[in-house]
């Protein structure tokens, strides 16, 4: 049998063909994320994982663990390596500054990221047992892996297993009750149940799990047909927005010396007509310029709020990311610079601001624990602020006029599942202001805006999406895209805002359904074991 023959010489394999073969297993699972969203190849990444495990042997627990952690780590290393290439990006923005380094962020971050699967390999093959329930002994582990990755160091949870099955806007509604790593529970057992029809000893044991991995994805289609409604959901009443994607490069035209020729190009691609029902401003309620919009402090730039003002109709209202200076501390010699979302009106009044909370590590800021060293080898945080940005205090809703409350998120806020959402009153949408201008047309985008529209199903809450580069979007409460401007292009997207929906299961409980899924998912394990 072909399936007994591929999955014997798995489990076989040793020294460098069994780390070969896992880091190309790995590799493979990133065919299943954006801009491919083949997710139908989550079944290679998660059957070799099984039979790898399976091949992990040692004659002592300790040398069982080693022996998964081993496989894990290579498997995991090909998933990372495949999944984040895209990062060598930023560092040619600045080649001058950062080109060296780039091995340090395409290799050493997915080397490090590897040690989260390494580690739940590990446990797995600690409780190993056989047949199939192995499989939900592995979901478990590896969810609960990820879990600590999107938690550990502040948290990385970028490409998590679940957002696989993302592609396909039905199959993704489960995020709605269970959030993404319940999510990743299930595209790894699914992913997994193929394992079995070359390792099962009877019939029974060959289909059985396969047979209810396609049920479970069958349920999860038809969940998402029912979940998602056929019509356009309903808009907000009276709001018309305007989001400016300038496509602007991250190069040395980027400075203050060109701020005003920046401002200049924003206003006009602002004011541009792109239709007979669209002819400018006018009708406009919301304009919507991307993160860190200026070279320059808008607050302390009077004559930058003045053209503002001189241009915005009246009752317009303009929304823009902009770096902000808060106050100086005694003793301290310069005031701390915010990440920040401003809210301007037509008279050029800055009326409120949004301070980001959650800063990127070696972007905007330098861990204080590696900064020394990492200074000492020439390095410094890309966004050139001296001494980086200050992180913000507390996620706050926006109250802008004429819509409703916005929970605001800059950029990389926006990754981490069950941390979007202000306290107190629910927000009635998703506000996230980006700049990856820095990794060009590549797979970052397109992975980073798949994210964003995910926290749409968790929450219920439509998002509103502007890029610097793209993509800008508007994203109903089902993720399911409205209008948006394709990544690489300059343009102005016009759009209703969708009402929020209803709460939802997550959005009430949070992570404590994947939690008490995974403990089932053990349980079912350790009592096969015994």
């Amino acid at each position: 049998m072909r399936a007994a023959s591929l999955a014997e010489s798995v489990v076989l394999a040793w020294g460098w063909r069994k780390r070969l073969i896992a880091f190309a297993a790995g590799a493979c699972g990133a065919l299943a994320l954006a801009p491919l969203d083949w997710w139908p190849a989550l079944f290679v990444p998660m059957t070799v994982a099984v039979w790898l495990l399976d091949g992990a042997v040692g004659t002592t627990r300790g040398g069982r663990f080693r022996a998964g952690f081993a496989a894990g780590w290579w498997w995991g290393f090909g998933f990372f390596i495949a999944g984040l290439w895209w990062l060598g990006a930023a560092f040619l923005v600045e080649a001058d500054k950062f080109a060296w380094a780039m091995p340090f962020g395409v290799v050493a971050l997915p080397a490090f990221l590897a040690l989260f699967p390494a580690l739940g390999f590990g446990c797995a093959r600690l409780l190993w047992p056989a047949g199939a329930t192995r499989i939900l002994v592995l979901a478990a582990m590896l969810g609960l892996s990820e879990w600590l990755r999107g938690h550990v160091l502040t948290g990385f949870p970028w490409n998590v297993y679940g957002m696989m099955l993302t592609g396909e806007v039905h199959l993704e509604q489960i995020a709605s009750v269970l959030g993404l790593y319940g999510l990743t529970l299930l595209a790894v057992a699914i992913g997994a149940s193929p394992a079995v029809i070359g390792t099962g000893e009877s019939a029974a044991a060959r289909w059985t799990a396969p047979a209810l991995g396609a049920a479970a994805l069958a349920g999860l289609f038809a969940f998402g047909f029912w979940r998602v409604p056929s019509a356009p959901s309903p808009l907000v009443a009276g709001v018309k927005l305007r989001l400016m994607q300038p496509n602007l490069s991250q190069d040395d035209k980027f400075s203050a010396a060109n701020g005003a020729a920046i401002l200049d190009r924003y206003l006009e691609l602002s004011d541009r007509a792109t239709s007979p029902q669209n002819p400018g401003l006018a009708g406009v309620t919301h304009v919507i310029w991307p993160e860190s919009a200026f070279p320059f402090l808008l607050g302390r730039t009077p004559g930058a709020l003045s053209r503002i003002a001189a241009a915005l109709p009246p009752d317009v209202t303009l929304i823009t990311g902009a770096a902000r200076a808060g106050e100086a501390l005694p003793g301290e010699a310069r005031p701390p610079i915010y990440n920040s979302i401003q809210v301007v009106n037509d008279e050029g009044a800055i009326l409120s601001s949004y301070d980001k909370v959650h800063l990127v590590p070696f972007g905007e800021y330098l861990p204080p624990i590696l900064g020394t060293v990492i200074r000492a080898v020439g390095l410094s945080q890309f966004v050139s602020v001296p001494g980086g940005f200050a992180a913000g205090t507390r996620h706050a809703a926006m109250t802008i006029k004429g819509l409703p409350p916005a929970a605001p998120l800059i950029c990389y806020e926006v990754v981490f599942p069950g941390e979007v959402l202000p306290r107190g009153v629910r927000p009635g949408f998703f506000l996230n202001l980006t700049n990856d201008g820095w990794f060009g047309v590549t797979s970052g985008p397109y992975q980073h805006f798949a994210q964003a529209r995910l926290r749409s199903v968790e929450e219920g809450l439509p998002l509103v999406r502007v890029a610097n580069t793209g993509i800008s979007a508007v994203v109903d409460a089902y993720g399911r895209v409205v209008s948006s401007l394709p990544l690489g292009s300059e343009g102005v997207l016009d759009s209703a805002l969708p009402r929020s929906g209803p709460q939802t299961v997550y959005g009430r409980v949070g992570d404590a359904l994947f939690f008490g899924l995974a403990l089932l998912f053990l349980l079912a394990g350790v009592f096969r074991r015994r």
